[in-house]
C-alpha cells in the first residue's frame, strides 16, 4: 500500500478519497486553486499545495503543476477523482513518466474508450450491443444532417469526447438540426477541446442503466447495476441501485456485456459501462445497447457501495498498489436498496439555472450519508460545478430507502443560496417514481408540478416574525417596563407581535392572529407542532418547515426603494462568459428570439428577448467575462 498519495481534484470527491485514505493509514496531499484556499478538502488533507488561479485551466487542469506538487511532497501516486484530468491519457502518461502511479486505468484503456465513436466500434467487435447511429469521421454539417435523416428522427447529437450531458442535444425535427448541431459543437469544443460529434437514434422510452465494473488489468468483475434514468438536461438527478424491475436474466446479460467490455481493453481500476435500455415492455435482455464507458470513478458510486458493502476507493488504492481484485464475482452480492440525490445550488423554476452564493447555513439530515465538499460559510463559486452535496440513503427495500431519501431531503437545511432541495423532495415523493416507473423523460413531463414555487404556510410567516424580532429562543424580556408588549414588525403587511409570556407570543399579519407557544420540542402555532428551525442572517430570515426553506427579506429602514427592473435590459443571470451574440443594433426581434449565449459553470445558457422590440444597444462583446447582473443588451423603450 502507498504511504502518501496526492488527490488531483477538489470538492466532495477529494474529501471522499481523503476519508478512505485516512482509514487505510495513507497520508494525503491536496491541491487547490486561489478560489479554494479555505476549502474543506484542503482542511481535511495532511498537506496542501497551491497550483494556480481560480479558473480550472489555471489550476486543476495544469497537469505539470500537479505532478510537480506530487514529487515535491513525496507522494507516490495520484488519484484523479472524476472530471478535470481523470480521463486524460496524456496526463496518465506524464504521471507514469515521472515515476508516479496513476490510481486508475492505463492511458491505452482511456484512449480506447475516450472517443465515443471509436469506443462503439470496439464494442461491436467485442460482441457488445451498440445503439444504431452515425460515428463517421466526416464532420461536414451536410453529412451529419443527412445521417440524421437516414437514422430517423428523433436523434441525439453527442460530443464524441463528451460526458455529463455536455455537447449533447436532442433533435426532434429536421428543421431544428442545424441550430442544435452548432450549439452542441460549440459546447463540446469549449468543454473538451474537440467539436466532433456522433449521431444516434433516440430511444422513445429510454432508461439509463449502467454497470459498475472493476478490473485488475487481466480480469474484471461487475458490482451490479445502477439506474440513472431520472435526468434533466441529460444530467443525472437521482440514482438508485439496484434498478427497479431488474430480472436475473437481464442482470446477467448486462453484467456479461460490461465485463466483456472491460476485459477487451485490459481495464484496471473502477469504471462504468453505460447502457441505454428500451423500457417499453419491461427489462428484456435483447433491449439494451452500449452508450459509453466512463474510465473513472462515477459521481453516483456511493449507491453501489451501499448495496455491496464495498469501499470502491479502497479497491482503487489496493489494485493500483499491485494487489489483485479483492473479491471474485461469486463473492459479490446485493443487500437492500440505495438512492443518491444530487443537491445543487440552482434555480429550478428558472430552468435549473446554476446559482452562486455563500452558504450561511448548512445542516444535513441525521441518519443519511452526505458526501460534500463544503461547510457553513463556504462560497459556491462560479468557477466550478455548483454541487453542494450528495444525499445517500440505504434501506432493506426500495420503498424504505426511498422514504428515507424523501425524509432526508425534507429535513436538510440550506440557506444563503437557492437550491434544488424542494424539487428533489417532490421527485422522491412522486407516485410514479415510487412505483418504479422511471425513464429519462419523467422530469420533463412532470416539470411544471416538480418545479412549482413552494407555497409558504402562514405558520412559517408567523415564525419568521418571531425570528426577525430576536425572540426565537424565548421572550423573557417582554415584561420589562421599557419594552412594549405589542410591537410592530416591518416584515409583512401590518405585521405585529404581542408578548404574552416568556414562551407565548401572538403574531398578527394583515389582521390575522396566530398564537405561538414555545415548547421543549419547538414552536407550535395555533396548537399545531411545526418542527420548524430557523436561520437568521443580516437582511434575511429563513424558516425550515414542512419540507421546505422559506426565506424572507428583512427590510432595511434606511434603504431607499429601487426602481423596478425594466424589460428593456437583458441582464447576465450569473457570472460567466459571453459565448455568442446573435443580434446587432437596429435589428427587430420578437419575444423568445435568441439574443446571446452565456457559458457558466460548465454549461451553456441561452438568453432570449422578453418582448418584441428593436435592439437599441449591444453592451457586451463575444468572449467577454461578465458579472451577475451585468447589462448585455438593451431594447428601445417600449412605447
Amino acid at each position: 500500500m502507498f504511504d502518501k498519495i496526492l488527490i488531483a481534484n477538489r470538492g466532495e470527491i477529494a474529501c471522499r478519497v481523503i476519508e478512505t485514505a485516512k482509514r487505510l493509514g495513507v497520508a494525503t496531499v491536496a491541491v487547490y486553486s486561489e478560489a479554494d484556499a479555505q476549502a474543506r478538502h484542503v482542511a481535511l488533507a495532511d498537506e496542501a499545495v497551491a497550483i494556480g488561479g481560480p479558473a480550472p485551466k489555471d489550476s486543476y487542469l495544469r497537469g505539470a503543476a500537479i505532478i510537480a506538487a506530487a514529487l515535491e511532497s513525496g507522494a507516490q501516486a495520484i488519484h484523479p477523482g472524476y472530471g478535470f484530468l481523470s480521463e486524460n491519457p496524456d496526463f496518465v502518461e506524464a504521471v507514469e513518466a515521472a515515476g508516479l502511479t496513476f490510481i486508475g486505468p492505463s492511458a491505452r484503456a482511456i484512449w480506447a474508450m475516450g472517443l465515443k465513436d471509436a469506443a462503439k466500434a470496439l464494442m461491436e467487435e467485442a460482441g457488445v450491443p451498440v445503439v444504431p447511429g452515425y460515428r463517421g469521421a466526416d464532420q461536414d454539417p451536410a453529412r451529419l444532417e443527412a445521417a440524421a435523416g437516414e437514422i430517423g428522427y428523433p436523434v441525439l447529437i453527442k460530443a464524441v469526447a463528451g460526458g455529463g450531458g455536455k455537447g449533447m442535444r436532442l433533435v426532434e425535427r429536421p428543421e431544428a438540426f442545424a441550430d442544435h448541431l452548432a450549439s452542441a459543437q460549440a459546447e463540446a469544443e469549449s468543454a473538451f477541446g474537440n467539436s466532433a460529434v456522433l449521431i444516434e437514434k433516440f430511444i422513445s422510452n429510454p432508461r439509463h442503466i449502467e454497470m459498475q465494473v472493476f478490473g485488475d488489468g487481466t480480469t474484471a468483475v461487475h458490482l451490479f447495476e445502477r439506474d440513472c434514468s431520472l435526468q434533466r438536461r441529460h444530467q443525472k438527478v437521482i440514482e438508485e441501485a439496484p434498478a427497479p424491475g431488474m430480472t436475473p436474466q437481464m442482470r446477467a446479460a448486462m453484467g456479461q456485456a460490461a465485463t466483456r467490455a472491460a476485459q477487451a481493453i485490459g481495464y484496471a481500476g473502477a469504471g462504468t459501462v453505460e447502457f441505454i435500455v428500451d423500457g417499453t415492455d419491461g427489462l428484456r435482455p435483447d433491449r439494451f445497447w452500449f452508450m459509453e464507458m466512463n474510465t473513472r470513478l462515477q459521481v453516483e458510486h456511493p449507491v453501489t457501495e451501499a448495496i455491496t458493502g464495498v469501499d470502491l476507493v479502497e479497491w482503487q488504492l489496493r489494485v493500483a498498489a499491485g494487489e489483485g481484485l479483492p473479491l471474485a464475482q461469486d463473492q459479490l452480492a446485493i443487500s437492500g436498496h440505495a438512492f443518491e440525490a444530487r443537491l445543487y445550488a440552482e434555480d429550478v423554476p428558472a430552468g435549473f439555472l446554476p446559482a452562486t452564493g455563500t452558504l450561511s447555513h448548512l445542516v444535513f439530515a441525521p441518519g443519511c450519508r452526505a458526501d460534500t465538499g463544503v461547510r457553513t460559510g463556504d462560497v459556491i463559486s462560479p468557477f466550478y460545478d455548483p454541487m453542494i452535496a450528495k444525499i445517500i440513503t440505504h434501506g432493506p427495500s426500495r420503498a424504505v430507502a426511498l422514504g428515507q431519501l424523501a425524509r432526508a431531503l425534507e429535513t436538510t437545511q440550506v440557506a444563503g443560496t437557492v437550491t434544488n432541495l424542494a424539487f428533489l423532495a417532490r421527485l422522491a415523493r412522486h407516485p410514479g417514481f415510487a412505483r418504479g416507473q422511471v425513464d429519462t423523460g419523467l422530469i420533463g413531463r412532470e416539470i411544471e408540478a416538480l418545479s412549482a414555487p413552494l407555497a409558504t404556510p402562514p405558520a412559517a410567516q408567523a415564525l419568521a416574525v418571531i425570528a426577525a424580532s430576536g425572540l426565537w429562543e424565548g421572550a423573557a424580556d417582554g415584561f420589562a417596563l421599557w419594552t412594549p408588549l405589542r410591537r410592530p414588525v416591518d416584515l409583512f403587511d401590518q405585521a405585529a407581535l404581542t408578548v404574552r409570556g416568556p414562551d407565548e407570543i401572538t403574531v398578527e399579519i394583515a389582521g390575522q392572529r396566530y398564537d405561538c407557544v414555545r415548547h421543549p420540542d419547538g414552536w407550535r402555532v395555533e396548537g399545531a407542532k411545526t418542527g420548524a428551525a430557523m436561520h437568521l442572517a443580516p437582511g434575511h430570515v429563513t424558516i425550515f418547515m414542512g419540507g421546505g426553506a422559506h426565506s424572507f427579506e428583512i427590510p432595511d429602514p434606511f434603504a431607499r426603494g429601487a426602481a423596478a427592473e425594466s424589460s428593456d435590459l437583458t441582464l447576465a443571470p450569473m457570472p460567466g462568459l459571453v459565448r455568442q451574440v446573435f443580434v446587432r443594433e437596429g435589428q427587430s426581434v420578437r419575444a423568445g428570439d435568441r439574443l446571446a449565449i452565456m457559458e457558466a459553470m460548465k454549461m451553456e445558457h441561452t438568453l432570449c428577448a422578453t418582448r418584441d422590440g428593436v435592439i437599441a444597444e449591444v453592451l457586451a462583446r463575444e468572449g467577454a467575462q461578465v458579472e451577475a447582473g451585468a447589462a448585455l443588451i438593451r431594447l428601445e423603450e417600449d412605447t
